[in-house]
């Protein structure tokens, strides 16, 4: 026996890879509907070897379904996640709509699945940000061991994280650069992003920081261990899916290299490909499709007493987004739901 599951915003990116990932993972799903806005209703959507026709979200009853996946902004979610919820089927929710509440469960299942029993408060779990989900999958098996101080994080943000649009422009703004009088300004992101970085994502904070930034160190709090420091620069990068970032990390006590590295080979989550020579390390082109979180450059910092230096990345469709939410569901399912 399996699950009635909807993925809400089957037609977006996230959507689209929720169902691959579902059945590529081979979720046990007796019945599933992909559901869209209006405008979209009718499109078709693949799940494993089925073709799926949009329903509408509108005039959808979630009764009797066990799990809403739901990949749409927080404005849609705000108004149908709580129905869904109230029916009976518990959400798991792509947006940062609900991460900072406390009485949903913001989940990494490599991290804190434990805590995903506190779904019942609202019969919602929240999905964290991309940039976030990767990181504490590197972060918390080093914390277990020597305990996290303070991490100072720069990421290198793919425009797929935000949306369609966005990787149109990117692409469009590349060929343009190539034909004259083709040339195509700004509109997704405030400068160009072709052959560009942009150090903004988000909207700007009173402390000059970005809410990109700020989700970063309130997630990690909330994920890992509320007693982290957490400084982060958040910078978008003409790459079109896979994000990275570069990870220094003040622990506690003395953690070595090698021993950091040797935990990282056994984390849940994590592959490690860490060679000191040309290519040695893995780049987001590498990233896109695997599930996994590919960390490099473990080394130490020298300049503080108890430091480490990484490099992470993840395809951010997957991992920091569509996968992380269905192992959420795999999780809901094995401990709570138990059903297939």
């Amino acid at each position: 026996m399996g699950y009635k599951v909807a993925v809400v915003g089957a037609t977006g990116n996230v959507g689209r890879e929720m169902l691959n990932i579902l059945a590529e993972r081979q979720f046990p799903v007796d019945e599933i509907a992909a559901l869209a806005s209006r405008r979209s209703l009718g499109s078709e959507c693949s799940f494993g070897d089925k073709t799926l026709k949009t329903l509408d979200l509108d005039t959808f009853d979630f009764t009797g379904w066990d799990i809403a996946l739901f990949a749409i902004g927080s404005d849609a979610t705000k108004q149908y996640a709580p129905k869904a919820a109230k029916a009976g089927c518990v959400v798991i929710d792509n947006s940062s709509l609900y991460r900072y509440d406390p009485d949903v469960p913001l989940i990494v299942p490599e991290v804190n699945a434990d805590a995903i029993t506190g779904y019942s408060k609202k019969n919602i779990i929240a999905n964290p940000n991309c940039s976030t989900a990767q990181m504490v999958v590197a972060l918390k098996p080093l914390h277990d061991r020597a305990r996290i101080k303070r991490v100072v994080v720069s990421t290198y943000q793919s425009v797929s994280g935000s949306g369609k649009d966005a990787m149109d422009e990117l692409w469009n703004q590349t060929k343009g650069m190539y034909v004259p009088g083709q040339e195509v300004e700004p509109s997704v992101y405030p400068k160009q992003i072709a052959f560009n970085v942009i150090p903004h994502i988000d909207v700007f904070l009173d402390d000059g920081s970005t809410k990109e930034e700020w989700k970063m160190v309130a997630e990690t709090k909330k994920i890992v261990d509320p007693k982290i420091k957490v400084t982060a620069t958040c910078v978008r990068v003409p790459v079109f899916v896979g994000h990275s970032e570069a990870i220094n990390i003040e622990f506690e006590e003395f953690l070595d290299e090698d021993e950091a590295r040797d935990i990282l080979r056994e984390a849940p989550g994590v592959m490690v490909v860490d060679k000191r020579e040309n290519g040695g390390y893995v780049t987001p082109v590498e990233c896109v499709g695997d599930f996994a979180t590919f960390i490099s450059r473990i080394r130490q910092d020298s300049t503080i007493e108890n430091g480490l230096n990484i490099w992470v990345v993840s395809d951010n469709l997957r991992k920091g987004a569509a996968l992380n939410a269905v192992q959420i569901a795999e999780v809901l399912g094995q401990r709570v739901l138990k059903k297939g």
